[in-house]
């Protein structure tokens, strides 16, 4: 495999995604956003037992002297809460953070969001530097600074937005990442080709294979294209305010659908979806309602559910989920103005646009459909 790849994130506070494998224990390169001497590592209990210790060794070899601590909180959504918020406060706290403290999020989209709302928060605000070990999160939560805890009522609901100082992402974390995982964060990429890039969605029909044999060239290839569309974005519209809600195509459906599970898709026993495969499902909703509205042609929804097929994701909405309440949490997303449901839907492959007022009894029709 070639060396790293680099995307740059620009705007009022830039900073750059790194891309490439054995970067966990790259210490001078992850040392280097670092400008105090307090770092706070957050991991999870999957992803601390198989790399936290290299990160810390790393970090402490490239720069001793440097005061590392390590918190480990329970692996999966359920715990992206206000108590684990907490929890992160106290170890910033018993570390002695200063405002020249650094947070290193190890770990998937969980963690990062976490850490990034911790920062956010601690001291008004201290550096973040995200190290994403799943697919999803290289290529969704870790780029734009978009941070968050979820809430009984809805996912996402209290939170900051907190650009981190830089972004990590080691490829070969991904040969440890479980095949559902990778599959929830092969819908976040196949998503950025629906809603810009009908290229790049033909290229993911031509490389399905290998990258779900995990192919390193195919998945850093697919990370470094879908980070460079979020950080176009991103640069454009720091705050969503406008070009940035396209990014979330699929996702009120997704939030919704998870939220009316409790949060419950990382447990396998659960029959819950997890936050991908609640996209991918998603996608497909406001790919059909773009058509019963009579904006997109049936077709392009057909190739769209084909290929997320292909990637063996959801397309079809869980049995026993009441179509009232999903409308009801749909109703809390952040998007909507003035009490007025406001979706991003598309005009066919690769023309995502932002519908305002969409009308709730046709959302209702599909829902129950």
């Amino acid at each position: 495999m070639s060396g790293t790849q680099r995307v740059e994130v620009g705007g009022a506070t830039p900073y750059a995604i790194d891309i490439g494998p054995g970067l966990l224990g790259d210490g001078e390169r992850l040392v280097a956003p670092v400008r105090g001497r307090h770092v706070l590592l957050l991991s999870d209990s999957h992803v601390a037992p198989l790399y936290a210790a290299r990160v810390v060794a790393a970090l402490r070899t490239a720069r001793p002297g440097l005061h590392v601590a390590t918190h480990v909180m329970p692996a999966g959504e359920a715990h992206k809460t206000l108590a684990s918020f907490g929890c992160v406060i106290d170890a910033l706290a018993a570390l002695g953070a200063t405002r020249d403290a650094t947070v290193y999020a190890l770990g998937g989209g969980v963690v990062g969001d976490l850490a990034g709302f911790a920062a956010a928060c601690w001291m008004r605000g201290i550096d973040c530097v995200q190290v994403p070990t799943t697919l999803l999160a290289m290529v969704d939560s870790s780029v734009g600074g978009k941070t968050a805890v979820d809430i009984p009522q809805g996912k996402n609901l209290v939170g900051a937005f907190h650009p981190p100082r830089a972004v990590f992402a080691d490829t070969a974390a991904l040969r440890t990442l479980p095949p559902r995982e990778l599959r929830a964060g092969l819908a976040e990429v196949i998503k950025y080709g629906a809603i810009r890039d009908p290229l790049f969605f033909d290229w993911l029909e031509d490389r399905r294979e290998a990258l779900l044999a995990g192919d390193d060239d195919a998945l850093a290839e697919a990370i470094a294209r879908s980070c460079g569309h979020k950080a176009g974005i991103v640069e454009r519209d720091p705050l969503e305010k406008g070009e940035r809600a396209l990014l979330n195509l699929g996702h009120t459906f997704g939030h919704a659908i998870e939220a009316e599970q409790g949060y419950a898709g990382g447990d396998a026993a659960t029959g819950a979806l997890n936050h991908g495969e609640a996209v991918a499902v998603g996608m497909v909703l406001a790919a059909r309602l773009s058509a019963q509205l009579g904006m997109a042609p049936e077709a392009d929804t057909g190739r769209l559910r084909a290929l997320l097929d292909a990637f063996g994701l959801p397309t079809a909405l869980p049995a026993g989920l009441a179509p009232e309440a999903l409308l009801a949490r749909m109703r809390l997303d952040k998007k909507n103005v003035a009490g007025r449901l406001r979706l991003v839907l598309w005009r066919g492959l690769g023309q995502a646009v932002v519908v305002p007022d969409v009308d709730e009894s046709q959302v209702l029709e599909l829902l129950a459909s």
